[in-house]
Formats: C-alpha cells, structure tokens, sequence
C-alpha cells in the first residue's frame, strides 16, 4: 500500500477514507474526520506502545463523548464551578455556593462541577438536576457522583485528569472558584494560564470567598508579593481575575462581562469582537487612544460588518463588530478592553439603521 498523509495525495488510503465516510453518511466536518483517520492509522504504523495507543484511544473517545454530551446545550452559557470536595454542609461557604449555582440559573446559565462531594454537590444543588452538568475523574480512591447528578445523563466520568480540564474550560462562559485545596489550585493556575497566553477566549474569572475570608486575597497577595515583583508576570494580568465576598458580586461579575460582549474570533491575524449593540464613534475614538499600546504599530480599532470569514456563523451575522488590530501580547489588557466596551456609550437609532460602520 502507498504512503499516505495529511495533505490529500488522492492515495488508495484517501478513497478508502472517503468510501467508509461515505457509507457511514452524513459524517460533519468530513475533511476533518478523515485526518483524525489518518492520525490514528500513522500512529499504529509509528511503533508506539500499547500505553501510548491505549492513551491516544481513550482520548479520543472521551473527548467525543463530551461533545456529544454538551452538544444540544451550545446555545446556553454555562458556569464552571471549583471548590474543596471536603466542604461540608454546615460550612457558611457550603451555603453561599448553593446559592450561587440558583441564583445562576435564575440568571439564565447552566452550572458545571467536578460531579463530587462539597462545594460541587452545593452548587449542583443550588442549580438543580435540569440545569446541571458533572465532569467527574476516576480516581484510586471511590469518588461517587453527589446526589444531583447520579443517574443524570449531564454526568461525564474521565479516567484522564487533561481531558477533564478540556471540558471544564472548553464549555464554560464563566469560571467561579471557591476556597479548595490542591485541585483547586490547580484548576485556578491552568484558568490563569490559558488565559494570560491567549489560550482560552476571555472569560470571566471570579475568585468567592466568604465575607471577612482571606484565602484568596493572600493567594493574590503573593502574586504581587513575589511574582510581580520579581518581574514573572505584570501589572495588566491582575484584569484577570476578580476577587469578591458575596454571592451578587460574583453573579454580577459575570452578567458585566455579557451585557455587551458577546464573542469572538481572530481573523487574518486581526481580533474580531462581536458585540450586542453598536457603541458610538466617540466610544470608538477614545479606545484607540486608551488602548493604543496593545495595538500594532498603525494598528487601529474600528467598528465593522461581519467580515467574509465569519459567513460559517451566520445565527450571529446580525451583531456588530468591533475589530482590533491586536498585537496578541497583553492579554490582561484586552480584559480591559472588552470592560471598557461594556460600558461605552451606544450608537444613536438612526446610526444603526443606517448601517452605519466606520472602517
């Protein structure tokens, strides 16, 4: 059998590809299938070992499975929500997470937890079996599903902890952290991460502690204690994150975030900031100048149409842009930026029904 590869040779592997894609039927995204047929068949030809192949197949089908799981929920904003498994019942933060996951859902979001015991079990609570997701871990140990989510058919088990990450990060509009321990930890530093490097759209990241807690106002006062200091991140990446001691803060956090902004997308190497209304010229002048530092040089930022490459999302052609000739640095600073843009002014009727967009 000839060689075969990514880029289309018209092989036999190529027909064979297309022939089985063409007896399954109405396979979505079928160029894309037949590279993930391709990878797999490279790597059985690659001498891996099992370990590695086991791997790469329960990757692949977990993550499957999760979009087959969240699939039908794409059009609902979601919530992700960390915090201590050890948490108990009678702890004030217990209450206030419960809370939090119904006043979420009164709000119009659905709540995503690790599926466990504690603050995950109290949120789940709070936003009820319908509007619920878990994405539980097989672990050593016995890790039950909290009585929410047993017998959900929202409830996702992984075996890997990376996969997991995905999906926690992959479907949330908004992450919400609560006192925890190490996973805890964790989950907030790869949000940070992802988000600091561009990795990961902006999202809203709140920090909830109880009224009087410390625990995440130390964890901040050692970044700027010792990593700012020292020069291991900067000033711009404290826009991240927003610490908070009540249940409405957090829920108004999150609605700030949308009330304008609703996504968005690189294109060509410019960012695409799709918006809920369309802000006024003078909203548009003044964030060139606030902003002039994280724009090319002769870069600008200004309203548009939905530019030609957005065609393969025509259920938001209607939205306004704002496009951004972003020098893909600071990524704390275009926080601010899509802040700022929540709270400028907006255009006149008469400008908007004159499609009226600068370019």
């Amino acid at each position: 059998m000839n060689d075969f590869y990514f880029k289309r040779t018209e092989c036999d592997v190529d027909k064979a590809i297309d022939g089985l894609i063409e007896m399954i039927g109405d396979v979505d995204h079928p160029e894309l299938v037949r590279e993930m047929i391709i990878a797999a068949l490279k790597a059985g030809k690659e001498k891996n070992d099992r370990a590695h192949l086991r791997l790469m197949n329960s990757t692949m089908k977990e993550m499957r499975f999760t979009g087959k799981i969240f699939g039908p929920y794409r059009g609902v904003r979601k919530v992700t929500v960390f915090g201590s498994a050890r948490t108990k019942p009678e702890e004030p933060i217990y209450e206030m997470a419960r809370l939090f996951g119904k006043k979420l859902v009164d709000s119009g979001y659905m709540v995503i937890t690790g599926g466990g015991s504690g603050i995950m079990h109290a949120a789940n609570e709070g936003a009820g079996s319908e509007k619920s997701f878990g994405v539980n871990i097989l672990l050593p140990f016995e890790q039950k599903p909290n009585p929410v989510l047993v017998g959900n058919p929202r409830l996702i088990t992984y075996k890997y902890f990376f996969n997991r990450k995905v999906a926690f990060l992959k479907e949330a509009d908004a992450v919400a952290l609560f006192p925890g321990g190490f996973g805890t930890l964790d989950e907030a530093m790869e949000t940070l991460t992802l988000l600091q490097t561009g990795k990961h759209d902006p999202l809203p990241l709140v920090l909830v502690d109880e009224p009087g807690g410390t625990y995440w106002s130390r964890w901040l006062k050692f970044f700027r204690e010792e990593l700012l200091s020292e020069g291991y991140i900067g000033e711009s990446d404290f826009s991240l994150v927003e610490c908070v001691d009540s249940i409405d803060a957090a829920i108004m956090s999150i609605n700030r975030f949308y009330s304008r902004y609703h996504s968005l997308r690189y294109v060509n190497k410019k960012l695409v900031i799709r918006i809920q209304s369309a802000i006024d010229d003078s909203s548009v002048k003044e964030l060139n100048h606030k902003f002039s530092d994280i724009l090319h040089p002769g870069g600008k930022i200004y309203l548009s149409e939905p530019l030609s490459e957005e065609a393969d999302e025509p259920e938001i052609a209607h939205l306004p842009r704002l496009v951004v000739d972003f020098n893909l640095q600071d990524f704390g600073s275009l926080r601010t930026l899509i802040d700022e843009i929540n709270m400028c002014q907006t255009a006149p009727v008469r400008d908007k029904l004159q499609g009226k967009y600068g370019s």
